[in-house]
């Protein structure tokens, strides 16, 4: 089985083709050299397009697609995702695209930074500003985490167009049922110790990711600052699944796309010193929608690993079972084809990894 890994870094763009079964990469890089790579999507609904969200130091954020599996890119002349005048506000960075269900082939969101929410309706040439959460009354209360103030989750719903998920950094999770016309927070039950006066605010929860998979969708998982949580109701609410795991901090989290009690997360130490407890890189697995957790850190570095996988550099493939990749700070990535029993690495001496996808070729 061929796999194609997306590799977006701090420094531009790598590519990984590979198989599950000899287990050989081939890791061909650098694209689009000295642009910053924060988000990257392959949207298979038709032939497959690669889609990045990049930044130079020099002509600052864009988006770029490749209809050929990356040999060739394309930037439009014009920005395709640039708020409207009328906002007085410019775009900062593209930190998520999503391409929505199979039933909508042509629509993909893009989320922002500053947090607002973009829809492209053919097939992410262009795209126009979802004005139902850029004007919610709630927008000038949101405010930035260490990372900046970004809507870095976009999750349709593979039931219902109509219904979408954001969540944000720092400002909690969002949810539409009417196209995006309207919004509401959906945070009850996530703590945000950093509130000084409501530790369980209706909004403004530091939400690091957010998951669900297309078998269950009202089953979603939730890596806050501080605070690993799981909603089985469509984020009417959310309940802890913390204990188990070494620390309640990390940035990732992903759900297997066929088995909805399969979960992933990258435990960090606390917010201040962010890395993997005692230097050793683990993926921790739980099989049982979080009520346990796990881990195997066979072929992963033992001691001496003082890095972190950021929110977007952990995902899987939808293959039966589902490959798992990561990325690192410190330019490795890792994959699994046992769903994380056994690891190895892809690549290393990247710049510093922030964004991955695969496909299954």
């Amino acid at each position: 089985m061929s796999i194609l890994l997306v590799i977006g870094t701090r420094k531009g763009l790598w590519l990984a083709r590979g198989d599950t079964g000899s287990g050989e990469w081939e890791v061909t890089g650098p694209q689009l050299p000295t642009t910053e790579v924060s988000a990257v999507a392959v949207d298979e609904r038709s032939s497959p397009r690669v889609l990045i969200g990049a930044e130079s130091p020099h002509f600052g954020p864009s988006l770029f697609t490749s209809d050929d599996l990356g040999s060739t890119w394309r930037e439009p002349e014009r920005a395709p995702v640039a708020f409207p005048g009328d906002t007085g506000t410019a775009l900062r960075r593209i930190w998520q695209i999503t391409p929505a269900s199979a039933s909508e082939p042509g629509v993909v969101y893009a989320g922002t930074e500053p947090s607002a929410l973009f829809r492209s309706e053919d097939g992410g040439e262009n795209y126009e500003l979802v004005r139902g959460l850029w004007h919610h009354p709630h927008r000038e209360h949101w405010f930035p985490g260490g990372g900046g103030q970004a809507v870095h989750t976009v999750l349709p719903d593979p039931r219902d167009n109509g219904r979408v998920v954001v969540g944000m950094s720092t400002g909690g999770v969002y949810r539409t049922e009417d196209g995006g016309a309207s919004w509401r927070p959906a945070n009850t039950g996530i703590r945000a110790r950093f509130m000084p006066d409501d530790e369980y605010p209706e909004f403004g929860q530091c939400v690091h990711k957010v998951a669900r998979n297309a078998v269950a969708p009202e089953r979603f998982y939730l890596q806050n600052h501080h605070g690993v949580y799981r909603s089985d109701d469509g984020t009417e609410t959310w309940e802890s699944i913390a204990d188990g795991l070494p620390c309640d901090f990390g940035f990732p989290i992903a759900v297997d796309p066929e088995d909805p009690d399969i979960v992933y997360s990258f435990p960090l130490v606390a917010a201040e010193h962010r890395f993997p407890p005692d230097g050793r890189c683990r993926v921790y697995r739980s099989e049982d929608a979080g009520r346990t957790w796990s881990w195997s850190g066979r072929g992963l570095p033992a001691e001496g690993f003082w890095s972190a996988v950021m929110r977007d550099a952990l995902c899987l493939d939808d293959a039966d079972p589902a490959g798992v990749y990561f990325g690192s700070r410190s330019g490795e990535v890792y994959a699994s084809f046992d769903r994380g029993e056994n690891w190895s690495r892809v690549a290393a001496h990247l710049p510093d990894v922030l964004s991955l996808r695969a496909a299954v070729l």
